[in-house]
C-alpha cells in the first residue's frame, strides 16, 4: 500500500529507486550498527519484491543485489511509474478480485472498473461486499476486498493482450496468492482465465486453484456484456464470497 501511494503521487514515466534489505524477515530485529539500534525491519526475497513492485504499477528497469555494511545484503530496484493501476492487497483478505487488465480510463482514474457502464461496483454494493462506490482502499481496509489484475498493462481493449502476458500474469498471481492467502480469488471475465488457465472454463468455482487458493470465475461486468443482468453479477459475487468463506 505504501508503493500504491507512491504510484499515485508520481507522474507517468517518473523514475523510482528502492533500496531494500534482502532476506525473509517481517518486522524483526537486525544486527546493524548503533544508528539503528532498537529498530525493527522487514527484509524481502528478491522474487517477491519484484512481484510487489510490478503489482504496484511500476516497470522494473534493473536490479542490483549487493552486500552492504554489517554483512546485510541489499536489493536496489530501479523502476518507472507505469500508466496502469496499482494493486490494493494485504494479508488476510476476505476475497481478492482480479480484473483482466486495466482500461486506460481506470488507469487514469486510479480506480478499477471505473469506466462508465461497468457494473462491478453496483454489483459489489448490492452484494454487500463494499459500502462505498469506487473506493478500492476502503474496500480493502474495511471489508477485506483486495483488487489486482491478471495483466498489469493498460489497454483501450483487452484484445491487444498476448497469451504470454496472460501466462506471466497468472504466474505472478500464483506467487501473490501463496504469499497473502486470500479466502478465494475471483476472476472478473472469462476471457482472461480461459486464455491463461483453462480454455473450456465456465462461470463458477473452478477445479484448480491459484497458489493454493480457490478460484471463482464470473462473467465480465463491462457494459459491453449487457446480456448478463446486474442481479446475475451480484449473485456471482455472492457465490465467490461464499467460496472464500467455505
Amino acid at each position: 500500500m505504501a508503493l500504491r501511494d507512491l504510484h499515485r503521487s508520481l507522474a507517468v514515466g517518473a523514475p523510482v529507486q528502492l533500496h531494500v534489505f534482502a532476506g525473509d524477515l517481517e518486522h524483526g530485529p537486525m544486527q546493524l550498527d548503533e544508528e539503528f539500534a532498537g529498530r525493527r525491519f522487514s527484509s524481502w526475497p528478491e522474487p517477491l519484491l519484484l512481484d510487489v513492485v510490478t503489482g504496484a504499477g511500476f516497470g522494473i528497469e534493473a536490479t542490483d543485489y549487493h552486500e552492504a555494511r554489517d554483512g546485510v545484503d541489499v536489493i536496489d530496484v530501479r523502476a518507472t511509474r507505469q500508466p496502469t493501476l496499482a494493486d490494493t492487497v494485504r494479508p488476510g483478505m476476505r476475497l481478492l478480485v482480479c480484473g483482466l487488465n486495466p482500461s486506460v480510463v481506470s488507469a487514469e482514474a486510479g480506480v478499477p472498473f471505473f469506466r462508465a457502464g461497468n457494473r462491478f461496483w453496483p454489483a459489489a454494493l448490492a452484494a454487500g461486499l463494499v459500502t462505498r462506490d469506487r473506493d478500492p482502499v476502503d474496500a480493502l481496509v474495511r471489508h477485506g476486498l483486495g483488487m489486482t489484475d491478471l495483466v498489469k498493462r493498460a489497454t483501450p481493449r483487452a484484445d491487444g493482450l498476448s497469451r504470454d502476458e496472460y501466462r506471466a500474469g497468472l504466474e505472478r498471481l500464483e506467487r501473490l496468492c501463496a504469499w497473502l492467502r486470500p479466502g478465494a480469488i475471483c476472476f472478473v471475465g472469462l476471457a482472461g482465465w480461459r486464455a491463461a488457465a483453462d480454455r473450456r472454463a465456465e462461470p463458477g468455482a473452478q477445479p484448480r486453484g491459484v497458489g493454493g487458493v480457490p478460484v471463482y470465475v464470473m462473467p465480465s461486468t463491462s457494459g459491453v456484456n449487457a446480456r448478463v443482468p446486474l442481479d446475475a453479477l451480484t449473485r456471482h459475487l455472492l457465490a465467490a464470497a461464499a467460496l472464500a468463506a467455505a
